[in-house]
């Protein structure tokens, strides 16, 4: 069954594989700390925590920001593209040369 089948049915996926590391004293007194707070296993504490970090740290690199001048740079150039120079039209008819499409 896979994960996305598992979640609609309401059942965890299935965890199987690992990750291991050692800390130290300090920093793992601080995890089981939060874990308990929370009121939730360690493991579940770090597995969550870690993948919500996974996905923050993402989405920072695949997310552009754009100021102003550049979002209406960017858009004004795809309502208006302009014409292709000589050096792009010789880059494409390579491109179709060598790169074989079927």
């Amino acid at each position: 069954m896979g994960r996305k089948h598992a979640k609609i049915l309401g059942q965890a996926p299935t965890r199987a594989e690992r990750i291991g590391f050692r800390l130290d004293r300090q920093t793992k007194d601080l995890i089981e700390r939060a874990a308990n707070f929370e009121r939730r296993k360690v493991t579940d504490f770090c597995v969550t925590t870690l993948a919500n970090a996974a996905r923050r740290t993402i989405a920072e690199h695949e997310t552009l920001v754009l100021s102003e001048q550049e979002r209406k740079a960017f858009f004004d150039t795809l309502i208006n593209p302009p014409k292709p120079s000589k050096r792009l039209i010789r880059a494409l008819a390579e491109h179709k040369r060598r790169v074989v499409v079927g």
